[in-house]
């Protein structure tokens, strides 16, 4: 299958870094993604309710979210929580209840098999990405000190909107997402694009400058 295939050749050893982390997770989302895709538009949409519902699952339910962050568990133990998980991804009751699609559960069992379980809300949240590009979305994320005025985000939003980013997109989405550590200003994430405004941003350079002339 194409995400078993896929998935399996960006199994990475262990003691990689964030940054590879994330790479990694990213191929995951994508095989995920272009599974659901290859099959049909209504199934990417069952895959991504899912994943939506799971990524919720594991940040509410404490003995589900223990399970995914466990890299010590045996492989029967991971089995056994990925039956619990997909149980609570199923919708209905009783007789009409639907079952998980098979793409949501072979990427669980792929990332399970390859030790990477801990990274599937990146891996979901890559694919969310996917799914709005699809669409096309693009969701700006806003991170700030505290949170933005509702004024504040309708001018950052104007200004926005005249990006070549946002003008070849159907809907634009902006997110605030408050972050005290960068201390002030703002970090602004969009596509693949990172614009930091941030005081933290500021202090890091003035920092290394100060430690290179000394």
């Amino acid at each position: 299958m194409l995400l078993t295939s896929a998935a399996r050749t960006f199994s990475a050893a262990p003691g990689l870094g964030h940054r590879a982390a994330s790479a990694i997770a990213s191929k995951y989302s994508k095989a995920a993604f272009g599974a659901a895709l290859q099959k049909s538009p209504q199934t990417l949409t069952k895959v991504a309710s899912e994943l939506t519902t799971a990524s919720n699952v594991i940040k509410s339910n404490p003995e589900i979210g223990s399970f995914v962050t466990n890299p010590t568990l045996s492989s029967k133990d991971r089995a056994a929580g990925l039956q619990v998980l997909f149980g609570k991804l199923e919708t209905g009751v009783g007789a009409k209840k639907e079952p998980v699609s098979e793409i949501t559960k072979n990427l669980f069992v792929v990332l399970s098999d390859n030790g990477r379980l801990m990274e599937s809300e990146e891996v979901i949240q890559g694919f969310n990405e996917l799914v709005a590009e699809y669409k096309g979305e693009l969701t700006v994320t806003v991170t700030s000190a505290v949170p933005l005025a509702k004024d504040v985000l309708t001018k950052l939003e104007g200004s926005l909107k005249q990006s070549q980013a946002a003008q070849a997109a159907k809907v634009l989405k902006i997110e605030n997402k408050v972050n005290p550590g960068i201390l002030g200003g703002l970090i602004v994430d969009f596509g693949e694009k990172t614009i930091d405004l941030s005081v933290q941003s500021r202090v890091t350079k003035l920092n290394n400058i100060l430690q290179q002339s000394v």
